[in-house]
């Protein structure tokens, strides 16, 4: 299950490095930087909390499912975090429509780390 959640993450990570480069040709209001540093940042906290938890598969119910809402508010924290970053940084050019696709990198990160570590306890 290790590798193939570590390839799921790399695909995901990979397409939306593809569509962010697409915007920054077609869209280039869309700030390709800020919008591939919220990918990196989602990809390493997404894999890094994966390794985590799959150690506390082992051990009692209770401490991986505290590991799993652990990790989704730490990923929730840190999107929040850089966001008002890049607000405070940008205060006068602020792309509000950027601002929501970090959300939305956020939300697809989760969404599928969700998904993996409900197939990792099935099993």
């Amino acid at each position: 299950m290790r590798t193939g959640f570590i390839i799921t993450t790399l695909v995901i990570f990979i397409v939306l490095s593809a569509v962010f480069y697409a915007l920054k040709i077609y869209a280039p209001d869309y700030k390709f930087i800020t919008l591939e540093a919220g990918n990196v940042i989602m990809a390493i906290l997404s894999l890094s909390t994966y390794l985590i938890i799959e150690k506390q598969k082992a051990g009692r119910p209770q401490a991986f499912v505290r590991g799993v809402s652990g990790a989704s508010f730490l990923k929730l924290m840190v999107c929040m975090v850089s966001i008002l970053v890049y607000v405070l940084l940008n205060r006068v050019h602020i792309h509000k429509p950027s601002v929501f696709v970090l959300f939305g990198i956020y939300a697809v990160y989760t969404t599928v780390e969700t998904l993996a570590l409900s197939k990792l306890v099935r099993s």
